[in-house]
């Protein structure tokens, strides 16, 4: 059985979900498909004298980026690696990783300068004047015509009004989700009866 791990000297935390499926990784469960790839970069260790892959800070910071519900945010978990990491990351395949949600990634590195004014520097200048310079490249062309809401890939339930009711398509539909409208229907009605995961 392969575990999610990510241990740091007082921390460790079991991701057993991804809320929005952004990861596709089984609901509620230790037994994570290695479908992310979450493991080609991690190290092998002993915890409580079990061998455990650790995951790599990147797929810790990737994996928990687009938990942004109304009862749960796992931003102060991203502020505390990339304080612990920065300056060791991969920059190059986070940014990777992100591909075309960066903007989530530099909404986090945003809120870290924050979280931590005297930290800053633990993120590479040129990370963010990278991100900076798409988001200025972004800001120089016209908007796209479709509705679309990514909204949805952060939070299941707030976005659902947009969906519904303003006429927003749907971020995790296809062309650029890999979710069927019955699995968002399905996915919906469990976390309106279930609660949170």
């Amino acid at each position: 059985m392969q575990y999610w791990v990510h241990w740091q000297k007082v921390t460790s935390a079991f991701i057993f979900r991804q809320a929005t499926r952004n990861g596709a990784v089984q609901v509620r469960t230790v037994s994570l498909p290695l479908r992310l790839n979450a493991f080609e970069h991690a190290v092998e260790e002993t915890i409580l004298d079990r061998p455990a892959w650790l995951v790599p800070a990147e797929e810790m910071i990737w994996s928990k980026a687009s938990i942004m519900e109304r009862d749960r945010f796992d931003g102060a978990d991203i502020a505390h690696v990339l304080r612990a990491h920065g300056p060791e990351l991969d920059w190059g395949r986070l940014l990777a990783r992100f591909g075309g949600h960066w903007r989530v990634l530099l909404a986090h590195l945003v809120l870290f300068g924050f979280i931590y004014p005297s930290e800053r520097e633990r993120i590479p200048g040129a990370v963010l004047e990278e991100l900076l310079e798409r988001l200025r490249r972004e800001r120089a062309t016209p908007p796209a015509d479709d509705r679309l809401c990514r909204g949805t890939l952060l939070s299941i339930l707030q976005y659902r009004t947009d969906i519904e009711e303003w006429g927003y398509r749907d971020a995790r539909l296809p062309p650029e989700g890999t979710m069927s409208p019955e699995e968002v229907a399905r996915w919906m009605a469990a976390f309106t009866v279930n609660g949170p995961l």
